[in-house]
């Protein structure tokens, strides 16, 4: 099943890296909110949140349809899986 092979993948720091970067290339927010959500729920919602020193619902409101997560959330949350924000030419 494509859900479970995806789980499997974003496990994978390189593959969750290069899956978020793909998707940050298209440059709709609301993809980015649905990669994010993809990407905690491959590491386990509550292993994140634990992590990212977050409260279960803070996090599931800041990457729910409607979030608007700020900086601050993105960094922890990449930073719970192992992942970090870096910046680079176009």
């Amino acid at each position: 099943m494509y859900a479970d092979s995806l789980n499997k993948a974003l496990t994978d720091p390189v593959e969750a890296a290069a899956y978020l970067d793909a998707v940050m290339e298209m440059g709709d927010p609301a993809a980015m909110l649905v990669a994010l959500r993809q990407v905690v729920k491959a590491h386990g919602m509550a292993e994140v949140t634990r992590r990212a020193e977050m409260g279960d619902k803070s996090l599931f409101k800041a990457l729910n349809e409607n979030g608007n997560p700020t900086l601050d959330t993105v960094n922890k949350v990449l930073q719970a899986v192992g992942l970090r924000l870096s910046v680079e030419p176009v």
